[in-house]
């Protein structure tokens, strides 16, 4: 066995008591809530003796802020960094070429959470070469919105050239705070994309009519809603979050998972319904329409009844949940199906097994990426099943790739 699995428990006390009783462990994700809306579970631990360790090696270092990362037909890494920068990865093996892709950033807003940030490469890129960015985006020196920018990588790999502005207007804040922003694209062609409420108007998170705070639908090509969104004429697909970090499809259903950044407590995963509302509203139902009020729950049930909980909190600590992505592959044994997590503050890997219908069985800390590489922010799942993962730490961060043992 080469990683501690953490059973869930039906109440705090229990998991405390698990926590004094699990050898080395320090902290105990809470479960909230499971998928259909009952109350949490108690379950045990799935079988150790199945359960593969993980390899973990370095596939490039030097980087800066590793945000994102996407791959190309022929096996390439296109990887963005938060300073404004790209990087172009020769292959996903160790001791990969790292070669510097130039592009016009300048207009980037680099301070604290925002910067040059998700990424997803098109389906066409064979053909097109395209690839599209969420990144904070100023105008004459100012915070002006975060927006999604498509890309085309020159035939020599050299240069990246814009294409365009595939959609503008999301909230920013000057200072960063909340800026999302993670793009995923679904099986139907739509592109799916997490946003922050940007910490600044407490209404955000609610509004209907303002792209922040949600889980967006949008067409890839032209920016506008994707068909069959669950508002007629609006990009948005799910409501009242606070600032989503990590979308993940769970393969072979349509169930999509998100990873949310919680206050000082209750990071969330959630398990997405179309058209729903998550809770979050620092405006407490308007009362503070000036003040961004963080003492209010994650998913504040009282004054929406009607609002999804999530399938797992992180509790009164915080981990700092950032990208989310499934192992797929028989190579992963009994972890086949399952969803990791990274976490920047946590500094590791949280590994959930689910049920079918969705509700979080057991939660897993790899060892081998347990405080080993300090904060990890991209996790997404290479054709060949591999887990790729950067780290965030702003000095030498790495490109990871993990494998099971």
């Amino acid at each position: 066995m080469r990683h501690r699995l953490l059973p869930l428990v039906a109440a705090a006390t229990a998991a405390l008591s698990a926590c004094s009783s699990s050898a080395g462990v320090g902290q105990v994700p809470v479960p909230a809530s499971s998928a259909n809306g009952g109350p949490p579970t108690t379950v045990t631990e799935p079988s150790r003796a199945t359960t593969p360790g993980f390899r973990v090696e370095e596939v490039a270092a030097g980087l800066q802020h590793g945000w994102d990362l996407g791959f190309l037909p022929d096996g390439k890494i296109l990887v963005s960094q938060r300073p404004g920068k790209f990087v172009l990865l020769s292959n996903g093996a160790p001791g990969a070429a790292v070669t510097q892709v130039k592009a016009d950033t300048t207009d980037v807003l680099v301070r604290g959470e925002g910067g040059l940030m998700g990424l997803v490469v098109h389906p066409d890129f064979a053909t097109s070469r395209r690839f599209t960015t969420c990144q904070t985006h100023t105008e004459n020196g100012r915070a002006a919105d975060v927006r999604l920018v498509t890309w085309r990588l020159a035939e020599d790999e050299q240069i990246a050239t814009r294409v365009a502005e595939l959609l503008t207007g999301l909230p920013v804040n000057p200072s960063g705070r909340h800026s999302g922003c993670r793009p995923v694209l679904a099986p139907d062609g739509a592109l799916l994309v997490g946003t922050g409420d940007s910490a600044s108007n407490p209404l955000i998170p609610q509004s209907r009519e303002i792209l922040g705070g949600k889980v967006l639908r949008i067409d890839l090509n032209t920016g506008e809603p994707a068909p069959g969104n669950p508002i007629p004429g609006s990009r948005i697909y799910t409501y009242g979050h606070r600032n989503v970090q990590g979308v993940a499809l769970r393969p072979g259903t349509d169930q999509i998972f998100t990873a949310e950044h919680g206050p000082d407590k209750n990071d969330e995963v959630n398990l997405l319904k179309a058209g729903a509302n998550y809770g979050w509203d620092p405006s407490k139902g308007g009362a503070n329409r000036n003040r961004y009020d963080e003492s209010v729950p994650m998913t504040d049930l009282d004054r929406f009844p009607d609002a999804v909980p999530a399938i797992w909190q992180s509790g009164e600590t915080t981990e700092a949940i950032c990208a989310a992505e499934f192992l797929s592959g028989p190579q992963w044994g009994t972890l086949n199906g399952a969803l990791v997590i990274t976490a920047l503050k946590g500094a590791k890997l949280l590994v959930l097994t689910l049920d079918e219908p969705g509700n979080v069985v057991s939660v897993a800390i790899p060892q081998e990426l347990n405080d080993r590489y300090g904060r990890l922010r991209a996790a997404r799942r290479a054709p060949d099943g591999a887990l790729y993962l950067t780290t965030t730490n702003g000095d030498d961060d790495k490109l990871l790739r993990v494998t099971p043992t």
